[in-house]
């Protein structure tokens, strides 16, 4: 028989695949997989666990938020392990799952991982070139993470794990839009130097950026999204203007919740290799999680890094 291991984030969404589990693993086990389930125990748990012991199993399915993908990939990512990813959504958000097609109901989603073949995407590594420490200082540490869609700095990309968990589950995408809008009043201006793929961006100010391999972002279409592709070894790059008015802040957050590209307000691309650097510290998210606060940043693409069932 084959292996598989069942990682299931419990407290994920609005906790519904606790009532679909015995209906998973059944139709896992008529399908020939001897299944090992493990629920998620704490913040990180599942990429200790991949790094342990993935390498034992012929499948690896996470059930939870794109936080709880992110873990498995980064525990395959740094442990070098080649197991293929199953996916089912059961977050708020679930935006990944939706780039790629993967449908919300958790059975029709496991009956794909049994159905279809893993194929390979795109994995992102985020190299933090300094850290701000616990004494508020920033520390020339380097390290690498990882993420599988998005990594963003500013407004608007923070609601995703500031917004309590509580109101998560009884107001679901709802949630980040009203903390997004008190956000609003609060917005930081960051001068970025941009270099990509050789090319350098001139110095200006921007309140959000984004280096994305996704439809959608925090619930919201990805104004990348007609550029998108998700595994062609490139990432798309959103870097959104500071406003100097009432006007073009009404201009440029309509934009960006409309998920549309304004060239007027924002500057887009797509590249490899990105290195983003500020002269204050700057909070990152990846794949909706705290990344750490940095003022130097490379994000490199690793082109089919994984596999994935996707279809």
């Amino acid at each position: 028989m084959k292996r598989l291991l069942f990682i299931i984030n419990p407290s994920a969404g609005k906790k519904h695949i606790k009532g679909r589990l015995f209906e998973i693993v059944d139709l896992f086990v008529k399908s020939d997989y001897q299944v090992l389930v493990h629920p998620t125990q704490a913040k990180g748990d599942a990429t200790e666990v991949v790094k342990r012991e993935g390498y034992l199993y012929d499948q690896i399915v996470c059930a939870g938020g794109d936080g709880t993908l992110d873990e498995v990939v980064t525990g395959c990512m740094q442990c070098g392990c080649e197991t293929p990813i199953g996916y089912i959504p059961c977050g708020t958000t679930n935006d990944f799952a939706r780039s790629l097609g993967i449908p919300k109901d958790p059975i029709r989603a496991a009956k794909r991982i049994t159905k279809y073949e893993p194929e390979p995407i795109d994995i992102g590594a985020f190299l933090a070139l300094d850290q701000k420490g616990e004494d508020g200082s920033m520390q020339p540490v380097p390290k690498t993470d990882y993420f599988v869609y998005v990594a963003a700095f500013g407004a608007f990309t923070d609601v995703t794990y500031t917004t309590p968990q509580e109101y998560k589950n009884h107001l679901g995408h709802m949630a980040y839009v009203l903390e997004g809008i008190r956000s609003i009043p609060t917005l930081t201006s960051y001068r970025l130097k941009v270099t990509y793929d050789g090319q350098e961006i001139e110095e200006q100010d921007y309140f959000m950026g984004m280096v994305t391999n996704s439809l959608t972002v925090g619930g919201f279409q990805n104004p990348n999204s007609k550029i998108a592709e998700l595994d062609d070894g490139l990432f798309e790059v959103l870097l959104v203007k500071f406003p100097t008015n009432p006007l073009d802040l009404q201009a440029t957050v309509s934009a960006y919740v409309m998920g549309e590209f304004n060239k007027e307000y924002m500057y887009q691309f797509k590249a490899k290799r990105v290195m983003i650097e500020s002269a204050e510290p700057i909070a990152w998210t990846l794949d909706g999680e705290y990344g750490g606060t940095c003022t130097k940043v490379e994000v490199v693409n690793e082109h089919h890094a994984l596999k994935i069932v996707k279809k």
